[in-house]
């Protein structure tokens, strides 16, 4: 992925100021200046309430927007910005003009209908984002329960209490308060988070300069803290935690020093170090733990073997950079998400090309997530849209979220019944959560 240090591309300099990418992401607030409400009549009191209210689902369908955007204050409606936005987004590629080769191999897909309905917007968390190619911040660990990354804070979001507590703070110093062989007993100071993971009661934080922190939710203080390397392009892109086959925890981390490691998080030991060509930006492990999908700063996709980190399979299709990619629970197809603005389907039994070739309205592909029964899948663009296609109609139909603002990350619940999506603008940053709509037919199948 692109250095952070050293990125001086013009065209996102334009959209992102690199040296304080928290507070800064898009330049400005979403909302240009031919969208502000420039009445000078309002009252200040009334703008802040409207500025902070959620939006409940039975709001929406009385016709508030989901976002609480005032449209009918605005100088232009909803359906005129979107076409300004869509004309107008900038498309970050490392390859030129990749965007708009790929887009002659996509497949046509029918918006079908809705999947997950819109629930809430909950507009006092705030999820913020670090890198702009970085998506992974937001996880979810139950139907009620999120955690995302709000500037130098994790979060835990109770959506049964509408309570957000801070889990860990970075911008000061933190310590392990537990000693174990390799751990950064000194700690860290002023750590920022590239990229988040938690599954049950463990959290794992990446950071900058190769930062992995590691946090038992159930006990106080730091299990673990380590530099994966000191090289200078040490960004920790993406971090995975899995059980293995004997039931042991461990979790894999994606640098760009073109490294794959494994850790046990039992006793919080390097046990695989596996070297590339090019920086990782994003590794999936199959469901049966024998093979591990990479990609990164390379059009090419990898299937590597678990254990020996042998390549198995070189998957040619994608023009750019990929950021994302995703195992189905059938364990025989997998995703990869490109910034040639699609994503790719594959079946491991046959990975001469890809299955399906997905496309995105105006972003490149940075962040895949399958529900844990393999019903659907989603996609997330940098910013406005996430698209949930229908496995079963064999990615022919899906569903559309359509919304303003950069994603920082999305998160179906374990039970799939939840899907929660984060949002970061300064004035209308948030966390969406929609909810699963069974129909009988599916239900059906489960009994």
């Amino acid at each position: 992925m692109s250095h952070y240090q050293e990125h001086n591309v013009e065209d996102m300099e334009d959209d992102y100021d690199m040296d304080d990418p928290v507070d800064d992401m898009d330049g400005e607030d979403y909302l240009g200046p031919e969208a502000r409400d420039d009445s000078d009549e309002e009252d200040d009191e009334d703008a802040e309430a409207n500025k902070a209210s959620d939006t409940s689902s039975e709001e929406a369908r009385r016709g508030k927007d989901i976002q609480g955007i005032p449209w009918d204050r605005l100088e232009l409606t909803r359906e005129g910005y979107r076409e300004t936005r869509l004309l107008q987004y900038k498309n970050y590629e490392n390859v030129p003009n990749s965007a708009e080769t790929a887009m002659k191999a996509c497949k046509s897909t029918e918006k079908d209908g809705t999947y997950y309905e819109f629930r809430r917007n909950t507009r006092s968390v705030k999820s913020t984002i670090l890198h702009f190619q970085l998506r992974n911040l937001v996880w979810a660990t139950s139907k009620h329960d999120a955690y995302l990354i709000s500037h130098y804070s994790v979060l835990h979001w109770s959506a049964l209490s509408g309570v957000d507590t801070e889990i860990m703070n970075v911008e000061g110093h933190i310590a392990p308060s537990e000693k174990h062989p390799g751990s950064l007993l000194e700690g860290f100071s002023q750590t920022q988070v590239s990229t988040l993971a938690v599954k049950d009661n463990l959290l794992v934080a990446g950071g900058f300069q190769g930062e992995l922190i590691c946090k038992n939710l159930d006990q106080e203080g730091i299990s673990f803290c380590c530099r994966t390397t000191y090289d200078d392009n040490a960004i920790t892109n993406a971090v995975e935690i899995f059980n293995t086959s004997s039931g042991a925890v461990h979790f894999i981390a994606s640098i760009n020093d073109s490294g794959v490691r494994e850790y046990d998080m039992e006793r919080y030991q390097l046990c695989k170090h596996f070297r590339f060509d090019w920086p990782v930006n994003h590794t999936s492990l199959s469901p049966d733990g024998k093979l591990v999908l990479v990609v990164g700063d390379d059009p090419d996709a990898l299937l590597i073997d678990a254990n020996s980190g042998k390549t198995i399979h070189s998957m040619k299709g994608h023009l750019d950079f990929s950021f994302a990619s995703a195992w189905s629970p059938d364990g025989r197809t997998f995703a990869t998400g490109n910034q040639d603005r699609t994503c790719r389907v594959w079946d491991a039994r046959n990975l001469s090309q890809s299955l399906h070739v997905l496309r995105g309205n105006l972003g490149a592909i940075r962040s895949i997530r399958y529900t844990s029964d393999g019903q659907f899948l989603s996609m997330a663009e940098p910013a406005d849209f996430v698209h949930i296609f229908d496995v079963k109609s064999d990615y022919n139909k899906r569903q559309e979220l359509d919304f303003f603002g950069e994603i920082s990350g999305m998160s179906f619940s374990p039970d799939t019944d939840t899907l929660f999506v984060g949002v970061w603008d300064r004035t209308y940053g948030s966390l969406l959560q929609y909810g699963r709509l069974y129909n009988y037919s599916y239900l059906d199948s489960l009994f």
